[in-house]
């Protein structure tokens, strides 16, 4: 029990009553120091970590004797954190879900609060966030660490005064080893080997030369004899080589529509259709299918040093550097097919929410292109963490304590191609094109495709450079002063800057999709023959024999190399050192806390911690964003902005918070606790939300273009948080719980789209060229027609370039806006606080270790918020992100030779996202579940093998839109198993 024996007095109710009555806040102890000092845990025993067993054990403790709902995972042994990514093993704590990338954990969500709103610590110190794959988040990126020289993860639940703020759904704090924490020297290193099976599925250009990787590690600890110095050191070098196959309507599906409306351009026909929407149906049509085979290399490297000293016993001072780095290089081919959107025949499901269960387009000339893309890009992130810590006990009832670091997050392109790259490629002989959406996997039909009356030929290309760096400098000094015989008053004060910088260039070729070039440029052994059918074997309707199976890969340096030498214009084949959008915004934070805790001497021992946070922040965003210029058609459907000189603009916004919480615990017995807790939290406003300076998509469409602007004046949002929570600590490593909770939540800033028209850039459509092609005959969903009209018969007129005759007989070139065309529409998406939403939940945990050396450990959460996304609304909407129940159960046995760990991670569908790459339409992520075995053998006390295999039944992935077979991205990837060896000096 964490209660010191004392005798109550009256002086010490009066002083516990007043501090209750002004809100002021304090801690009787921490389980943890958020610095990771455990010499200052109360009535907490120190153990040598070591085992399965003790791990679990240890995340018991902590659980049992902290403030507030805390759950974590305790290092098994120095340098054998139990999983070998952060985020894999925070997925076993309940409540816990993750987004996977590459079959990698990536980001977590958190009782229901997505990646954006959880806050992520190492140390006690709040971390930057950088990630190419969200270019404008909040989330960390676990994947960049390596668990190796991590000692604890704790996973804050309800709030706490002392803790930065941002953490709605939980606050994480990753602890590293202390040398003086282990008096001693203490080594190990271990070697693995990898072999990740989703590298050979895999076409032969994407494919890595072996699917066997590397992994080495160490860690060192030293101190003196006297405690009085030490010094630690830790490091990891990880290789990685995977794949993973991805069938995906990647461009969005296009709608919604209502089954009575017959205005909207683009609907399906009146008649051709069985089982046609009608009357409120909703429904939406493709835009794209497309398959893609992508290959990823990795290597990861991890480093730490340390050095503690400690001149007089009470003064322990610490000095850390933490780095990281992630490198990926990425190559993918694929193979896709666009819609025109004219004549089809088409089936559908019911209503209200109708998808195509076959979606068919005539293409009577069998001259469309039959689209295959490549890629080649790298990226890199480096993590750097400079960090200080003096701990000083001024007297036996004061201890005062001070902390800075400077942290930085960078990721960038580590390719001349860039951050990320297409290069599109094409055959020009597509006939009527279906897709099958009625299984699992959606499945593309062509007729008429022929490679040799055809060949392929590159058309279009684009590179891109995408920049972000995430800075933090932060300064805290924390206090803790003892008052009479068994209370706490804790109290600090701090300042941090937070400093986000995202930037992106494109270099896209997008006047020459008919055709950049001709096909006898390229020689016939540049492409490769390759067969869609075998790389998507685990996912149902995969072996359908409508399947359009063959394609073409190619290496991507050879064709770029050729494309930039017969275009003449290499310029355009590589990523530019310049870029075109920056966004800079910088928050200052000042913030103050104080925390009163006492325990109570009653019939039931009681315990209270009250305190009360407050914050005031500042923010300055600046962007540099490029001005348009004009409105050009480019091809058959292929619109794109001109622009100018970019320019600089800055917006500015500020708030301020007092944040109160309240933890209360209670012994109903020694071995049964009883907790409620109340606490305010925020968190804060995506960086693209508060970003200065409206951006223009480069690319636009006949109806329009699309862009976005942010809002710096935003809000954080607000969330009430309401905890109970029972706990029964059966035996000495056993015990069962159950938690409930309740958020409310407020001033979430809600994405919506507006019409404007910026910059009042003039379009083509419906301009007088256009109606003079109406006018002798084209339709007007027959784009093609009309854009060979204009430059047959107005070749010189002002805007019109025409260019040569691609392979179909239809003139390329651009046509440019003029000021007596009409004005280009713009969806302009921005922000502004004007959602509220609540969700509850309960949350199952037991835990039971048996004297045989075999356990169990399961959980189960159960979410739910009214506030979902309605599938049968046409217009905008806001719903909560990540919402989903999940379970896990994790089995183990241990002796003195032979320890194993058998987990089934499972986790139900949830909603990703609000707006699909089309517009504002759902992308929900089904059910998945994941099992991991872990087997160890220890040779010798020093020596132990390890064999570990993650995704053994193989699972895949998918997602999908208002309906199951709205398919938005199926992905199929691959068991890895991993051996190991292990040794201690």
């Amino acid at each position: 029990m964490h209660y010191p024996k004392a005798n109550k007095k009256l002086i010490s109710l009066a002083v516990a009553g007043a501090c209750a009555a002004f809100g002021v806040s304090a801690y009787a102890q921490d389980a943890v120091d958020a610095t990771g000092d455990t010499t200052a845990q109360a009535g907490v025993q120190q153990v040598v970590v070591s085992g399965i067993r003790q791990s679990m054990a240890s995340s018991l403790n902590l659980k049992r004797n902290s403030d507030g709902i805390v759950d974590g995972i305790v290092a098994e042994d120095m340098g054998k954190f139990p999983d070998t990514n952060l985020a894999e093993s925070l997925q076993r704590i309940s409540g816990v879900s993750i987004d996977r990338v590459n079959g990698e954990g990536q980001k977590v969500t958190v009782r229901g609060i997505g990646p954006d709103f959880n806050m992520v610590l190492l140390n006690g110190r709040q971390m930057p966030t950088s990630n190419l794959g969200d270019l404008n988040g909040r989330a960390f990126d676990f994947s960049n660490l390596a668990s190796e020289a991590i000692s604890q993860l704790q996973v804050y639940k309800t709030s706490r005064a002392e803790t930065p703020t941002g953490g709605i759904g939980a606050t994480i704090n990753v602890i590293t080893a202390r040398p003086l924490d282990r008096l001693g020297t203490y080594s190990s290193i271990g070697v693995k080997m990898m072999d990740d099976t989703s590298n050979k599925n895999l076409p032969n250009d994407e494919r890595a030369d072996s699917s066997f990787t590397p992994e080495f590690s160490g860690i060192y600890t030293t101190t003196s004899k006297d405690g009085k110095w030490g010094l630690g050191l830790s490091a990891s070098y990880q290789e990685r080589n995977l794949g993973y196959n991805q069938a995906a309507v990647s461009s969005g599906w296009k709608g919604p529509y209502r089954g009575d409306d017959t205005t909207s351009w683009g609907i399906i026909p009146q008649t051709g259709a069985t089982n046609r929407p009608t009357g409120d149906t909703v429904y939406e049509v493709p835009q794209n299918l497309n398959y893609s085979f992508t290959g990823v290399k990795r290597q990861r490297t991890n480093g730490q040093l340390t050095l503690q000293f400690a001149p007089v016993k009470e003064l322990v001072t610490t000095l850390d550097y933490t780095y990281s780095q992630n490198k990926l290089q990425t190559k993918r081919n694929d193979l896709s097919a666009w819609f025109n959107f004219g004549p089809s025949t088409s089936s559908w499901t019911n209503g209200p929410v109708a998808a195509p269960l076959v979606y068919t387009e005539q293409l009577p000339a069998g001259n469309a292109d039959i689209a295959m893309g490549g890629g080649n890009f790298a990226t890199k992130t480096d993590n750097k963490s400079l960090g200080f810590n003096a701990q000083w006990r001024a007297t036996n009832d004061l201890k005062l304590e001070f902390d800075a670091h400077h942290s930085t997050a960078e990721s960038m392109a580590d390719s001349p191609y860039g951050s990320f790259n297409t290069l599109g490629t094409a055959s020009f002989s597509r006939g009527d094109t279906s897709v099958d959406f009625s299984k699992d996997f959606p499945v593309l039909s062509i007729a008429g495709a022929d490679f040799v009356r055809a060949p392929q030929q590159v058309t279009g290309s684009n590179f891109q450079n995408g920049y972000m760096k995430g800075k933090i400098e932060q300064y805290q000094a924390k206090g803790r002063l003892r008052m009479l015989e068994s209370s706490n008053l804790n109290f600090g004060l701090g300042v941090i800057k937070v400093s986000n910088r995202s930037a992106v260039s494109n270099n896209q070729r997008d006047d020459t999709w008919g055709g950049a070039t001709k096909p006898s440029d390229y020689p016939s052994s540049l492409w490769h023959p390759a067969t869609v059918r075998g790389y998507f074997d685990q996912i149902d309707g995969s072996g359908n024999p409508n399947l359009f199976n063959n394609f073409y890969t190619f290496n991507f340096n050879e064709v770029r190399d050729v494309a930039a030498r017969v275009t003449g214009k290499p310029q355009l084949y590589v990523a530019k050192n310049t870029f075109d959008t920056d966004q800079r915004t910088t928050e200052d934070t000042k913030n103050l806390y104080l925390q009163f805790n006492t325990d109570w001497d009653t019939r039931f021992p009681m315990h209270t911690a009250i305190g009360v946070r407050y914050e005031k922040t500042d923010v300055v965003s600046t962007a540099l964003v490029p001005a348009a210029t004009a409105y050009s058609w480019n091809s058959q459907n292929e619109f794109g902005v001109i622009m100018g000189a970019p320019t600089f603009t800055t917006l500015t916004g500020k708030y301020n918070n007092l944040l109160p919480s309240v933890d209360w615990d209670m012994d109903l017995r020694s071995d049964m606790k009883v907790r409620a807790s109340y606490g305010e939290t925020i968190g804060r406003p995506r960086y693209d939300q508060i970003a200065g300076g409206q951006i223009l998509d480069l690319g636009a469409r006949v109806e329009g273009g699309t862009g976005r602007q942010g809002n710096p004046a935003l809000k954080p949002v607000k969330s009430k948080n309401f905890d109970l929570s029972f706990e029964w600590y059966y035996a000495k490593q056993s015990f069962a719980s159950v938690n409930a909770f309740y958020k409310d939540l407020e001033n979430y800033a809600g994405q919506s789209q507006v019409i404007e028209t910026p910059f009042n850039l003039h379009t083509p459509v419906g301009g007088a060229l256009w109606n003079e092609a109406l006018a002798n005959g084209c339709p007007t969903s027959d784009t093609s027609c009309i854009r060979n009209y204009i430059f047959r018969n107005h070749p010189t007129a002002p805007g019109v370039t025409p260019g040569p005759v691609d392979s179909i007989g239809n003139t390329t070139g651009s046509i440019v806006g003029q000021p007596n065309d009409p004005i280009a529409n713009f969806r302009i998406t921005s922000y502004s606080n004007q959602k509220k939403a609540s969700l509850n939940g309960l949350e199952f945990n037991v835990q039971h270790m048996f004297n045989n050396g075999f356990g169990v450990s399961a959980n189960y959460t159960y979410v739910h918020s009214g506030l979902r996304y309605d599938n049968k609304s046409v217009g905008e909407q806001f719903a909560l992100i990540g919402l989903s129940n999940s379970y896990n159960v994790v089995g183990i046995f241990e002796n003195e030779r032979v320890n194993a760990r058998l987990a089934w991670n499972w986790r139900g569908e949830f909603l990703s996202s609000t707006f699909d790459s089309a517009g504002p339409n759902p992308i929900y992520v089904e059910p998945y579940g994941q099992l991991d075995l872990s087997l160890g053998y220890n040779i010798t006390e020093k020596l132990s093998v390890q064999f570990e295999g993650i995704n053994l039944t193989n699972e895949t992935s998918r997602s999908h839109g208002r309906a199951k077979e709205m398919a938005e991205y199926v992905t199929q990837t691959g068991p890895r198993y991993m051996l190991g060896m292990r040794y201690k000096f």
